[in-house]
């Protein structure tokens, strides 16, 4: 059985969706030979600019020619061609990872859908993203089988298509090793980034559905409740924009990994008062990273962050605020800190490589 996945995600700078694609390629090849047997894993990418993926693991292999994703993704819109077998060659399965299943001749598609937020939340996204509202249901009308990384988006989507069980499958994603054996930022790193040496943390981007404008109107209040309220220390995307200065609020510019992680390890608690997620990875990684989480209590959230966030209402922005007092108080010792690394290693990669495996088989057999 050969199985080819979309691995445009891994090219550039890698979001949520290119961590996933990546991990998944990791643990994949040993799933699908325990699940499938005898079956290769190879990845293609959409991109006229012919970027070679980096680092892919042992025995996976690129395949396909320069493909412009703005020209097929226009003409998949419209119809069933070209099919993935003319770009790819014969395949049996073919995997779109990022919300796009091209049309095949007689392969199986599966397509994971992270969140609805092209539906949702419409007028935060750009043209490409508001293209789904095409490509998945024309997808769905060919049999896809739909992959979402949680139980809460798969009820949506289920909803939202008018789909049976049997048509959506659960993998949830897992949490980076590195977090687990993360350290707080030197004290000579934090001067160099102009951070204080205690902090709350938020790492995402500054769009509506992250929900940073009352996170920013809560943390005023509680600091003017309270002015032993820690300062807010914005990372990921929101850490890189252009924002007005506020007293209390430091940015952090485009961070690598090793600090990200570090400053994640350092900060007093982490929040994700977010109005909608998919998944929430920033949630397992404070978790792994051992801290304290203030999250807000959509249930995506409340099914990954389960019984170790302080849950607040995410449009009151009292609550939040009040949310913000109580992890800046919170008890934190070395037995808490381990309690949250030990849920958090419950998320693996590996386990969501079986799950996607399960679904491999479950598709070809339709």
């Amino acid at each position: 059985m050969r199985i080819t996945l979309d691995a445009t995600p891994l090219l550039g700078r890698r979001t949520g969706i290119g961590r996933y694609v990546a991990q998944l390629l990791t643990a994949l090849p040993g799933a699908v030979a325990a699940e499938l047997g005898d079956a290769t894993v190879d990845v293609c990418t959409w991109s006229w600019r012919a970027r070679t993926v980096p680092d892919l693991p042992p025995g996976v292999a690129q395949v396909g020619p320069r493909a412009p994703a703005r020209v097929l993704r226009s003409a998949w819109a419209r119809a069933d061609l070209p099919p993935i077998e003319l770009l790819v060659g014969r395949t049996d399965l073919f995997h779109g990872t990022n919300f796009v299943s091209p049309p095949t001749r007689h392969a199986a598609e599966v397509v994971t859908v992270h969140d609805l937020t092209y539906l949702r939340w419409a007028e935060t996204v750009d043209a490409a993203s508001l293209a789904y509202r095409d490509l998945v249901p024309r997808a769905l009308r060919r049999g896809a089988l739909v992959l979402t990384p949680s139980e809460a988006v798969a009820a949506q989507v289920r909803d939202e298509y008018r789909l049976g069980a049997d048509r959506v499958a659960v993998t949830p994603l897992g949490v980076d090793d590195p977090w687990f054996s993360a350290l707080p930022l030197p004290a000579a790193r934090r001067d160099q980034l102009g951070l204080p040496d205690d902090y709350l943390l938020f790492v995402g981007a500054t769009g509506p559905r992250k929900n940073l404008d009352r996170l920013l109107l809560a943390h005023r209040e509680a600091r003017s409740a309270d002015p032993g309220t820690p300062p807010l220390v914005l990372a990921g995307p929101a850490g890189a924009a252009t924002l007005e200065p506020r007293e209390g609020v430091v940015t952090t510019g485009w961070l690598d990994d090793g600090d990200l992680h570090a400053l994640v390890a350092g900060a007093r608690a982490v929040l994700l008062p977010s109005l909608d997620e998919g998944f929430g990875l920033p949630v397992l990684e404070a978790l792994a990273a051992g801290r304290p989480l203030l999250a807000s209590g959509i249930d995506t959230l409340r099914e990954v962050g389960g019984p170790w966030a302080t849950y607040v209402d995410p449009t009151d922005v009292d609550a939040i605020a009040a949310g913000l007092s109580t992890v800046s108080r919170a008890q934190d010792t070395a037995e808490q800190r381990e309690a949250r690394r030990a849920y958090a290693r419950t998320f693996t990669w590996a386990r969501c490589a079986e799950a996607t495996a399960e679904a491999y088989r479950t598709a070809t057999q339709r």
